[in-house]
């Protein structure tokens, strides 16, 4: 294929369409990564409309499915249509996306039940949402790489890389402002922009990237699809209680989730390495720039996935009532004090992306994964109760770092791939970022409740019966699952309250109730406990972030695919060390 450039200028193109397309492609990524986040801080607004306690007996299906339904979903879909892009026209599934995205969020805002059917209701409809996310995630750097000479990708996908991994943090924010007005409009608000970006895709983006028609791989998409599903059904069970333990890794059920979707996973590479016309491009692990930025895009997103998680709890749970807020205004405000985060991406992402277009990703991408394994060791060093300004620098620092691996890793992978795989390369590498986050939170969670499982009991029951609460109630919360307790934090409740309930609160004398309710009983009970899951989390988050910088690392110097050839003509391009791939070899031309 020749440089984009000259396809731009024989297809008649202005030389602002480009740019356009950035726009356009940056609003859908925005939109879609916001809503994988949006009701994390809206969740009790949310319930608290369709009349459903989370906390209830059975009700925490609905819990665990509206928050990773969506990232399931979009998880498993985003290979297949990537490839779909490449055989019938990424721009045509990338509208297709914008379109069913815009639909599912006016379905999820219409929703006319309540109980666990309005729970349900919001669950389809998130799944239906996350179809359209994918759509949109899988094709929009295949577009952007068709349309901008390798020269200049690393800014663009650095641009729309960075917009997607702080739309997830923009969704905090988003969702605890729009929540505390009106639960509906967390999803409304996605309507309008969702209709501009459908008729301005529709009527403005062109078929620039190569089509190959091929036969669908069946076999491949349902085993992958099968499989994949499986596997994290299974991570997201494994963290509910089970068989009276407090996790449910080891229950039959999970285990034949993780067996039985592992089992199908290894018949699914099987299939791919024998079909004529896989969905899943195995030769493409042959070109090293892909395999190690793709490891890279894996391991990065298990040592950051569960991070957002544990920082929220870590606020809600202790730091902001210990600091007068009360627990229903912790959600809100643990989003807007974790601004610095989004910030530092915001910094970092174009910036690294623009450096990277002229000296390589190389040494941005393994120098943000040793700066993100570093702030991890400063949150390891902070008291519980730290000073907010020590935890914001922190805060600033990774997302910088992550800024700094982020774009420069995106824009080597899909300088990498060639021009007629490039909606199936994308779409491997955003379903491993993708799925390493549901494993992440998984493993992060799993971390924390071992760490709570230790103490957390005999520490809450010994301070129940202090506060005069009966001792058989007592123990009766002692010996409830610590996930319960974690799932009270996240959700922005009084766990104490919750927990004994008002008819117990009310037998007890004022000064005991006053205490049990206030903002300091569950924040100095909870800390100690807290703080030696946390220790095992971001110990295990900087093992895997370093494993990551090797990673990157062993990619090599700069690559860019052959089917690219003519930019390297380009002075930027010259004056840095450059390999040139093909699918199945490499050539030194430095």
């Amino acid at each position: 294929m020749s440089d984009s450039l000259s396809l731009n200028a024989t297809l008649g193109l202005s030389p602002r369409y480009k740019w356009m397309v950035l726009t356009n492609t940056t609003i859908g990524v925005l939109l879609a990564t916001i809503d994988s986040s949006i009701m994390l801080i809206a969740m009790p607004d949310i319930f608290r409309g369709v009349k459903l306690n989370p906390l209830a007996a059975g009700n925490s299906f609905y819990l665990l499915w509206m928050i990773l339904g969506f990232l399931i979903v979009s998880s498993v879909l985003v290979v297949s249509l990537g490839r779909l892009g490449d055989m019938y026209g990424r721009v045509k599934m990338y509208n297709l996306g914008f379109v069913i995205y815009t639909a599912s969020s006016l379905v999820l805002t219409l929703d006319p039940l309540t109980g666990q059917p309005g729970a349900m209701w919001l669950i389809i409809g998130r799944l239906l949402q996350g179809v359209g996310a994918a759509f949109l995630v899988a094709n929009a750097a295949a577009i952007l790489t068709d349309v901008f000479p390798s020269n200049q990708r690393g800014l663009a996908l650095g641009i729309n890389n960075v917009a997607g991994i702080s739309g997830s943090f923009i969704g905090l924010i988003l969702g605890g402002v729009l929540g505390a007005i009106d639960w509906r409009l967390v999803f409304l608000v996605s309507v309008p922009f969702g209709l501009l970006g459908t008729v301005w895709s529709y009527l403005n983006l062109k078929e620039l990237g190569e089509r190959h028609r091929a036969s669908i791989d069946w076999s491949g998409n349902v085993t992958f699809a099968v499989g994949l599903i499986l596997v994290m059904v299974g991570i997201t069970y494994g963290i509910e209680p089970a068989g009276g333990q407090v996790m449910g890794w080891t229950s039959l059920a999970v285990l034949l989730e993780l067996g039985v979707g592992a089992a199908t996973m290894i018949a699914f590479v099987i299939i791919e390495s024998r079909v004529a016309q896989p969905m899943f491009r195995l030769p493409l692990f042959k070109i090293k720039a892909f395999t190690f930025g793709t490891l890279a895009t894996f391991l990065a997103g298990v040592g950051r996935g569960g991070l957002m998680f544990m920082l929220i709890i870590w606020l809600q749970g202790i730091w902001l009532p210990l600091h007068g807020y009360s627990f229903a205004r912790t959600p809100l405000w643990a989003g807007i004090l974790m601004l610095p985060l989004t910030i530092g991406f915001l910094i970092a992402g174009p910036l690294s992306g623009y450096l990277s277009d002229r000296f390589g990703a190389r040494y941005l991408a393994t120098g943000g994964m040793i700066g993100a394994a570093l702030s991890f060791v400063l949150l390891l060093a902070l008291p519980v109760n730290f000073s907010y300004g020590g935890f914001a620098a922190i805060l600033l620092a990774f997302g910088v770092s992550m800024g700094a691996f982020a774009s420069p890793n995106r824009a080597a992978i899909m300088n990498s791939l060639p021009a007629r795989d490039r909606g199936a390369g994308g779409g491997m590498n955003a379903t491993f970022q993708s799925s390493a986050q549901v494993l992440s939170i998984g493993i992060f969670f799993t971390l924390m409740i071992i760490g709570l499982s230790t103490t957390l009991s005999v520490t809450l029951v010994h301070g129940l019966i202090v506060h005069g609460v009966p001792t058989s109630v007592a123990h009766r919360i002692g010996d409830l699952p610590p996930v319960s307790i974690l799932f009270a934090a996240f959700l922005g409740y009084n766990p104490i309250k919750s927990l004994v309930g008002s008819r117990v609160l009310s037998h007890l004398s004022l000064a005991n109730r006053h205490d049990l309710v206030g903002h300091r009983f569950f924040p100095h009970l909870i800390s100690s406990p807290f703080h030696s899951g946390l220790t095992s989390a971001f110990i295990f988050g900087i093992v895997v972030l370093l494993i990551a910088a090797g990673a990157s690392w062993s990619r090599g110097s700069r690559y860019v695919h052959e089917d690219d050839v003519a930019t390297l003509g380009s002075p930027e391009v010259l004056n840095s060390p450059v390999v040139l791939l093909g699918a199945e070899h490499a050539t030194d031309l430095a």
